[in-house]
């Protein structure tokens, strides 16, 4: 059993934020963290977030779930898609942070297979995790990954889902700072890279923290 189920919300290139959370979560090894997506992109340092995932998950048991940014970037990357695309929603940040000389190759190994081991949903307990929203009526294994990366909350908000559990999710950015909670459903996007705040949630508890681009912290 885990201490602690937690997940965190859009991290963006803030990696400032990340580690002030971590720092105020102080995660045991038998912590269970799902960070929803959206680890690049938008922010001044998506490279330094993705050193930091790593050495999280040295430290506890992290699952990595893919956002819509990382699949726009990982397509570019792969030779798959055109880059016009992901430039425009923050790739140029993302290039700069990475020391971007022109190469497709810019990705550390170790980056690379951090992304390469990326899921689309998390099941534990009472939620599963998510990073955009799910079809409340199919399976989680049928889902499609247009729903469960890129499917916009203000589109419509799903209703609960046929488990019964709680979804936990990111994308859909909550431009006033604070969590959107329908009951049956959990958005953690309080908008970290445009001057809102990171957010991390445990579930058990209903603990959260807020960490800012500065550092700043905050607790509910």
């Amino acid at each position: 059993m885990s201490d602690r189920l937690i997940a965190i919300g859009d991290i963006h290139g803030c990696s400032v934020a990340l580690r002030a959370l971590i720092d105020a979560i102080d995660p045991a090894p038998t912590d269970i963290i799902v960070t929803l997506g959206d680890y690049v992109d938008r922010g001044p340092d998506s490279s330094g977030v993705i050193d930091e995932l790593i050495a999280l998950g040295k430290r506890t048991q992290l699952v990595a779930l893919m956002g819509n940014h990382e699949e726009m970037m990982m397509e570019v990357v792969q030779g798959n898609q055109s880059h016009h695309n992901w430039l425009r929603f923050g790739g140029v940040d993302t290039l700069e942070s990475y020391g971007f000389d022109g190469g497709l190759d810019f990705l550390p190994t170790e980056h690379q297979e951090f992304f390469g081991s990326m899921g689309d949903f998390f099941v534990a307990d009472d939620y599963f995790f998510v990073h955009a929203a799910y079809d409340a009526d199919v399976p989680m294994e049928q889902q499609t990954t247009e729903m469960l990366r890129w499917h916009q909350l203000t589109q419509g908000v799903p209703t609960r889902h046929i488990s019964g559990k709680t979804a936990v999710v990111g994308h859909t950015a909550n431009r006033d700072g604070e969590v959107f909670d329908a009951g049956h459903l959990l958005c953690i996007d309080t908008y970290c890279y445009g001057g809102g705040w990171l957010t991390a949630v445990d579930l058990k508890s209903r603990t959260f923290w807020q960490a800012s681009q500065d550092g700043e912290l905050r607790q509910a």
